[in-house]
């Protein structure tokens, strides 16, 4: 009988950051992309819905202050580049793809962070939303129209709130709750 090999023992020493800090395990992105990918199906399915029972330019009341409207955007965010010849399509799709890529990139890197990785995931749902507009229909729909008085916020839809709570919710988390980020701060000298 052949004696069975000895195991190696299991490493001791702990991932740490730069500052010397224990560093979170890396966790799968993958429920991060599941959450991005029913973003991208909600925000399809309700402009499915809204070009099924509208027709382009057409607005229906609903509240004093909210309308449902069929708009397409040609520009980005507050029509942004709309009134251009259509090289902005390609612009704002390429500009698109990249931010996608980027954002998988920094899940990667962020996945033991879950508040960043739903921002994340956010933003990755609504980008990827509104491209699929841009390849399909050579602009953006938008339907949500919220008001005051004559005043209207420009029409948007489920991939721009995505986008922006997203965006918002980066922005809190850096500055409230990313410790490494803090933790890499130098200590003021007195």
């Amino acid at each position: 009988m052949s004696k069975p090999m000895p195991r190696k023992p299991a490493s001791t020493t702990k991932p740490v950051n730069a500052t010397g800090a224990l560093r979170a395990p890396k966790k799968s992105i993958l429920p991060w992309i599941g959450f991005s990918l029913l973003l991208i199906l909600v925000d399809q399915i309700s402009k499915l819905w809204v070009q099924s029972r509208l027709d382009l330019g057409a607005v229906i009341e609903i509240t004093s202050f909210f309308n449902l409207v069929y708009v397409l955007n040609p520009g980005a965010a507050f029509s942004f580049l709309a009134d251009q010849t259509g090289w902005q399509k390609h612009f704002l799709s390429a500009v698109a793809v990249i931010a996608s890529i980027v954002i998988l990139f920094m899940m990667r890197s962020s996945s033991h962070r879950k508040f960043a990785m739903f921002c994340l995931a956010c933003i990755l749902g609504g980008a990827i939303g509104n491209l699929i507009d841009r390849i399909a229909h050579g602009a953006v729909i938008d339907f949500l129209d919220f008001y005051v008085g004559n005043y209207h916020w420009p029409a948007f839809n489920v991939a721009d709130i995505a986008i922006t709570m997203g965006a918002i919710g980066l922005i809190i988390d850096e500055l409230f709750f990313n410790k490494e980020h803090k933790a890499a701060k130098p200590a003021k000298s007195e």
